[in-house]
């Protein structure tokens, strides 16, 4: 189902800097009327994303719906609560108001019949008749990538989640993920460490931030050119059922998902789902098979989704036209030999001082070592203050990384 482009629906424009409120004693954006309907619908009860879409269809314009009398609106099998918010005023009132705050916010709405509107999310089952987006509203529909898996990753999983997503950053995809604890949180700053936009998908309000430990994180993805999107009205709190259903905006703005480490009954798998069931890519990092974490992504491997270890076997598997626009972009310099000697010259790192070696040689990239453990294997070459200085300058080079509990791991 598609709508005409109207050229009175343009998208709202992006505010100068992320986040910004407009400035005091400015002018407000006259609402669009066209993105005051769609407004006005997703704010009705009972309404959800194929029935809005479907009597917009039926009635040729969004607008239109708001001149129909009861016995029409019935005809379009809304609700009898949906029926008497529309009918009495009480949701274009509803909308003016959201409008307001939305640019209260610096934030900008985005409708289905926008040209705006990325078209993978058109292609979908059931896409959102409207997103609420905080910064580049352009990045929606560049390629990108979903990069998911567990809250509760292993230190691998970490390391693999934030080098494939800076990796795959630095060749032009955009890295989205939902900005959830563990590998979400990793991917994200995978792209931040690229210095790349990268796009979080929320379950809630655009202005509540979950978890709340991410406030600096959602802080420099707006700061990085990214974006932060929603298809949950202003103050929508982070409420269970609200995650899968974000979980289909994830694959369905993307070319393809790479699932990082999810369990059983992560909710990862809703997403890789969904991204089959809209004929997107899957691909997924291999784990131990010893691991809870890696039932996820071995047993997607097991059923068809792409192997991944690194980014070049995301890459290889690229659509070609897709290939050829970000190679396009990057410059003529990025061939595939030139790609791989860029990357290893911009993570090469000097020679260690023996001590720093001796405390690197013993970390692994997949299993944590606690501050105890360390000094116990080398208590016969390296006294307890050699020990703690050499972690303090290994951390601060990005070679290691501290976990909580005074437990470390060698960075990818």
């Amino acid at each position: 189902m598609e709508f005409p482009a109207d050229p009175a629906n343009a998208a709202l424009p992006v505010p100068p800097g992320p986040a910004t409120p407009l400035a005091s004693g400015s002018s407000p954006v006259t609402p669009n009327p066209m993105q005051l309907a769609w407004l006005a619908l997703t704010l009705a009860p009972g309404l959800g994303p194929r029935r809005i879409l479907q009597a917009v269809a039926s009635v040729g314009k969004v607008t239109r719906i708001f001149d129909l009398s009861l016995t029409d609106l019935e005809a379009l099998r809304f609700p009898a609560a949906a029926v008497q918010y529309i009918s009495g005023g009480q949701a274009l009132n509803d909308a003016a108001e959201e409008w307001q705050r939305v640019q209260a916010e610096g934030a900008s709405l985005l409708a289905y019949s926008d040209e705006a509107y990325p078209e993978r999310l058109r292609e979908i089952f059931d896409p959102p008749p409207l997103l609420w987006v905080h910064g580049d509203v352009k990045l929606l529909i560049q390629p990108a990538i979903a990069v998911v898996g567990t809250r509760h990753p292993t230190p691998y999983g970490l390391g693999m989640a934030e080098m494939l997503s800076r990796d795959l950053a630095l060749r032009g995809l955009i890295v989205l993920s939902g900005m959830a604890r563990g590998v979400d949180t990793a991917a994200h700053k995978g792209a931040l460490a690229a210095q790349s936009p990268t796009i979080a998908i929320w379950g809630t309000g655009i202005d509540v931030i979950y978890p709340k430990e991410n406030k600096a994180l959602a802080q420099q993805i707006l700061a990085g050119g990214g974006a932060i999107v929603s298809e949950y009205k202003l103050g929508t709190f982070p409420a269970p059922q609200n995650f899968p259903r974000r979980n289909r905006l994830l694959s369905g703005i993307s070319i393809g998902v790479l699932v990082v480490e999810a369990g059983e009954h992560s909710g990862t798998r809703v997403t890789a789902r969904c991204a089959i069931e809209q004929n997107r890519d899957v691909y997924a990092v291999p784990g131990n098979v010893t691991n809870k974490g890696a039932w996820g992504p071995n047993t997607l491997i097991k059923q068809g989704a792409k192997l991944v270890a690194t980014w070049e076997d995301v890459w290889e598997d690229l659509p070609s036209q897709v290939r050829l626009q970000l190679e396009s972009r990057l410059g003529a310099e990025w061939s595939s030999e030139s790609k791989a000697e860029a990357a290893a010259s911009l993570f090469e790192q000097a020679p260690l001082p023996r001590i720093e070696a001796l405390v690197l040689g013993i970390l692994r990239h997949d299993e944590a070592l606690l501050l105890d453990e360390i000094m116990e294997k080398l208590e016969t070459e390296l006294s307890s203050s050699e020990i703690f200085t050499a972690l303090f300058e290994l951390e601060l080079s990005g070679r290691v990384k501290q976990l909580p509990g005074k437990n470390y791991v060698k960075s990818f």
